[in-house]
């Protein structure tokens, strides 16, 4: 780990201009890829203390070993080439958008002497028309059958296409009326090449020329009575119908645009992209990224329209399909500033771009639609990854290894503390079972051995409870001789039992159900569902040493040597054990880091939502309430005058006797209320909502 001070630039070394910089590790690699408007400014925010960098902030900058740049004209070329440089080094500390898979898009090959229309996936080539990309190759193969009777271009391959010329006979679609049998001369080049052009512009959307001139032809036919004729047009009229209801009307105004939308958390970013041609919606593609850099996002919608058009040239209303820079760009986010990312978009069009948040109308209603299927691809991507029984069995291999343990963590608790500045202190234990959330079994605890902000007594007070109930259930059993309790637990007529549980306390499950036992579950003799009946495996602590050292410290004291325990701070990602100065380092692709950030994670989201729930509930009380003859207009008149409670528990008689409506008895009774209430909590702005720091 390198000390940035050993390769901080001299003072005055770096140009206040703007510019592209490189962070290299010992090995000459490239490990992270940025810009600034002054490259001054920015190089020197990384070569500040390190407690008040980012943690991914700072585990870059600590892992490189050199930081170098280059200056530019503009900002706009600063973009230009920090995306060059991306693709070129593949930096480990930036963040790339990959495709969750890669999707098939419809292609039509300009480029060739008889245009082949085909599915094709992977990079773009030159000269080849594309339309997508598409969620489903099938879903492309049943719209160019139906337009296939309209516009028969050939879609065979190049092998194809030679045998059939040598042997002078076309294959089955040239025989069925699919194909005009370039192959054999049935039409000239020319005339294919107008064919698949008439294709391309049909798919582009210019859709109503090309049926209103087969409703003219079909009208023709029948006049002149050649009625298997315009039956045959009225069937490709209906055809080239069925294929445009594939792609509904999004836009009323047959603009086209690309809308972005991303969903994200902590670990993990996923975008969705909407190609609206024409109004309608001509293809969708999403990536999903793990977020690797403290980035927000604007940052993320910086990247992904780097990503989208990094590689694009020219007009999408040119080139059809989802090629090209649309006339508009509509994103959740600006980035910060927005002027150089958007001269760079039109500059790549060669004509405006509009980058913009929609604010109202169709387009704000379909950017909705393209965030639920982003915030849907996020869940189902970690839906697949936690679910695969090959991936669960592999990161439990890898905790096992890492931690030196006999064997995989079948069973892992995790545990939680939360609170909000050392008030409503609560505790939270989420359990996996085989890799996979076991919610029936989630339990959450009030502290109650003392007040204030104590992480790790708290940690050391949940686990003692939590374990004490386990041992409690063993001695019923006979498994753990009583006197091996160390007298931790008393004795009733009927054995020892654990003391009367508070409401609200380790018999909740989660998400504020009751404790429902699950199917097999461990019952006592009187069929009761054991709340603590089996221990774990492996104990995660959201934490570093302390919270570890309180843990284990727990365990010891109850005479338990068989339950592993570790710890992960927040962010940091670093695995710390009992007695170790230094943390376990897992590799970021370690499914074995991934499962214990996943456990992690949930355990603090449901540390969080109940200690919101009490704080909720406790601040939504007032001293107020028990005023007598104090109605709900009068209260929300003095909050509404005073700002907030704090600030009215301070006031004198006369100060609360100015309140409009509020006379001089009332206000000597309020002010005897507040005078003898105890405040409940921080003191909240009722306007704003936000904490009042006490002066």
């Amino acid at each position: 780990m390198a000390d940035p001070s050993t390769y901080r630039p001299k003072p005055g070394e770096i140009p206040d201009s703007p510019g592209v910089y490189r962070f290299r590790d010992e090995h000459r690699r490239v490990i992270y890829v940025g810009k600034a408007k002054s490259l001054r400014q920015r190089l020197n925010n990384y070569f500040q203390d390190l407690a008040g960098l980012h943690p991914r902030t700072r585990t870059m900058v600590t892992t490189a070993a050199s930081v170098e740049w280059t200056v530019v004209g503009t900002e706009v070329e600063a973009l230009q080439l920090e995306y060059t440089w991306i693709q070129e080094y593949a930096p480990r500390f930036n963040v790339k958008y990959r495709d969750d898979k890669s999707y098939p898009s419809l292609a039509v090959t300009m480029n060739e002497e008889f245009p082949r229309v085909q599915v094709m996936r992977g990079p773009k080539k030159k000269g080849v028309r594309y339309f997508g990309p598409y969620g489903q190759a099938w879903a492309i193969r049943e719209t160019v059958d139906l337009m296939l009777r309209v516009f028969p271009v050939r879609t065979c391959s190049a092998g194809v296409f030679k045998r059939s010329a040598q042997i002078g006979r076309p294959c089955l679609l040239g025989y069925i009326g699919k194909c005009s049998a370039p192959c054999v001369g049935r039409i000239s080049p020319e005339d294919h090449r107008r064919l698949a052009e008439e294709f391309c512009d049909f798919m582009a959307g210019h859709t109503g020329s090309h049926l209103r001139r087969l409703e003219r032809e079909m009208q023709q036919a029948a006049e002149e009575l050649e009625y298997e004729r315009a039956a045959r047009l009225r069937d490709d009229i209906d055809a080239l119908k069925r294929a445009m209801e594939k792609n509904a009307v999004v836009l009323a105004d047959a603009t086209d645009a690309d809308l972005i939308a991303v969903a994200e958390d902590e670990l993990e970013a996923a975008v969705q992209i909407f190609h609206v041609r024409g109004g309608r919606v001509r293809g969708q593609r999403g990536w999903v990224t793990d977020k690797v850099e403290a980035v927000g996002t604007p940052e993320l919608v910086e990247h992904a329209l780097q990503q989208l058009y990094g590689a694009e040239e020219g007009d999408a209303a040119t080139g059809g399909g989802s090629g090209g820079v649309p006339k508009e760009v509509l994103v959740p986010a600006l980035p910060e500033p927005s002027e150089p990312i958007a001269q760079w978009l039109s500059e790549r069009r060669g004509a405006q771009v509009s980058l913009r948040i929609p604010q109202r109308g169709d387009k704000r209603a379909l950017m909705e639609t393209v965030r639920r299927n982003a915030e849907h691809a996020l869940v189902l991507h970690k839906t697949k990854r936690a679910s695969d029984l090959t991936t669960r069995s592999r990161a439990l291999e890898e905790i096992a290894e890492a931690l030196d343990l006999d064997s995989a963590p079948l069973r892992i608790e995790c545990f939680d503390i939360s609170h909000l500045q050392g008030d409503d202190v609560v505790a939270s234990m989420v359990v996996f079972e085989d890799g996979l959330a076991r919610k029936s079994e989630y339990r959450r605890f009030q502290i109650k051995s003392f007040a204030g902000q104590d992480d790790v007594r708290a940690m050391h007070e949940v686990i003692s409870r939590r374990f004490r109930r386990y041992l409690v259930d063993k001695q019923r059993t006979g498994e753990w001789p009583e006197e091996e309790l160390g007298g931790e637990l008393e004795a009733g007529p009927a054995g020892p039992s654990p003391a009367p549980r508070p409401a609200g306390d380790e018999g909740r499950a989660a998400d504020g159900a009751g404790a429902q036992p699950a199917q097999g579950a461990v019952r006592d003799e009187e069929g009761r569902p054991k709340k603590f009946a089996y221990p774990p495996q492996l104990v995660v602590v959201d934490g570093g040493q302390p919270q570890v050292a309180a843990a284990q410290a727990a365990l010891e004291e109850l005479g338990i040597d068989d339950v592993a325990v570790c710890g992960l701070a927040k962010r940091l990602e670093e695995v710390w054990l009992p007695g170790e100065s230094d943390p376990v380092v897992l590799p970021r692709s370690s499914e074995g880091l991934y499962m214990l950030q996943r456990v992690r994670d949930e355990a603090h989201r449901f540390a969080i939502r109940y200690q919101r729930g009490k704080r909720g509930k406790r601040l939504r009380s007032s001293p107020l309430d028990d005023v007598q003859g104090l109605g709900e207009t009068r209260k929300k008149a003095l909050l509404k005058h005073f700002g907030s409670m704090k600030k009215l528990r301070a006031a004198s008689i006369e100060e609360v006797s100015q309140v409009p409506g509020i006379g001089r008895k009332t206000a000597e009774t309020v002010v005897a209320a507040l005078a003898g209430a105890t405040p409940s909590g921080p003191a909240v702005n009722t306007a704003t909502g936000e904490i009042v720091e006490e002066e």
